[in-house]
């Protein structure tokens, strides 16, 4: 199976390794190739989770380095799986601090209507992460780039 120009390496019963230019297509094609990988393991179980944690770590990869290649390793482990998603940037994922809200307290955000600001649609996947895996980090690579990861236990 091929994902971009560079290629897919598909081994049944053995994970994914992937290496794909960075396209808005690649999340749809690394989601179902995940769930397909977690039927054979007999961990369809983890679908949702692993699916969901899987298109938000592309999704970060792919918006940070456009047209450039990424890669995406997973592969099944003693009592559950690790996802890994690597690109060339050299940034870290950061948090998005959320505003503190308390019901009745919410204010009109003048900055929000500024030119390049932020919608609000962003920066709720790394918390999703967090959320889902039993343990997510990341590893910076030399001489440049990053994998970021999640292990997810059944």
């Amino acid at each position: 199976m091929r994902c971009g120009p560079v290629g897919t390496h598909v081994v049944p019963d053995a994970g994914l390794n992937l290496t794909c230019l960075a396209a808005r297509t690649v999340p749809g094609r690394v989601r179902t190739l995940v769930e397909l990988r977690l039927v054979s393991w007999g961990l369809d179980v983890l679908c949702d989770d692993v699916t969901l944690i899987a298109s938000e770590l592309v999704t970060n990869a792919i918006r940070h380095t456009p047209g450039r290649e990424i890669r995406v390793r997973f592969s099944r482990e003693a009592g559950g799986v690790l996802l890994a998603v690597w690109d060339s940037s050299d940034v870290l994922p950061m948090r998005k601090r959320g505003p503190e809200t308390v019901a009745g307290d919410v204010s009109p955000d003048a900055s929000a209507l500024e030119t390049g600001g932020d919608d609000g649609t962003g920066g709720r996947g790394l918390p999703i992460v967090e959320m889902l895996s039993s343990e997510c980090g990341v590893t910076v690579t030399d001489p440049k780039g990053k994998w970021v990861w999640s292990r997810v236990t059944a």
